[in-house]
């Protein structure tokens, strides 16, 4: 059974831990890539790609925080996990997860502060862009 990826149930784990409330984009992109040399294999399927995982993150000092993470982590390597459809325990036909591993990259542009806003509830957000190191996988297996 087929199920749509909808807007509210998305959930984004880091390195093992649930950083949903930090996030207000997440989307793995997909382009060509612009490395020196492709093989044989990558030439038959069309060129080599490259996979990003594109976020936007509210910027939050606490040391449990993901922009933190952006910040302390920069250059290191983590497993991540994104369910477009909730679920974050067990995946499934319904509630399948796309795993991998990215390099933490710091963001070209805002990393720290933002413009004014008269909100009470406004907060600054960066937005990153982290590569995979191999294509995701999409996982169904219960």
């Amino acid at each position: 059974m087929a199920t749509i990826i909808g807007t509210r149930k998305m959930i984004v784990k880091v390195d093992g831990t649930d950083h949903t409330a930090d996030v207000s984009k997440c989307v793995i992109t997909t382009g060509e890539t612009d490395a020196d040399f492709q093989s044989f294999a990558q030439a038959l399927a069309g060129g080599g790609r490259d996979y990003k995982l594109a976020l936007t993150i509210r910027q939050d000092t606490a040391t449990t925080s993901l922009w933190y993470y952006a910040w302390s982590e920069a250059g290191g390597d983590v497993a991540v996990e994104i369910w477009p459809n909730g679920g974050g325990v067990t995946e499934g036909a319904t509630t399948p997860k796309v795993t991998g591993t990215v390099t933490i990259q710091e963001p070209d542009g805002d990393f720290v502060g933002g413009e004014a806003n008269k909100s009470p509830t406004a907060v600054n957000l960066i937005e990153v862009e982290w590569l995979f190191t191999a294509k995701p996988v999409i996982d169904i297996t219960p």
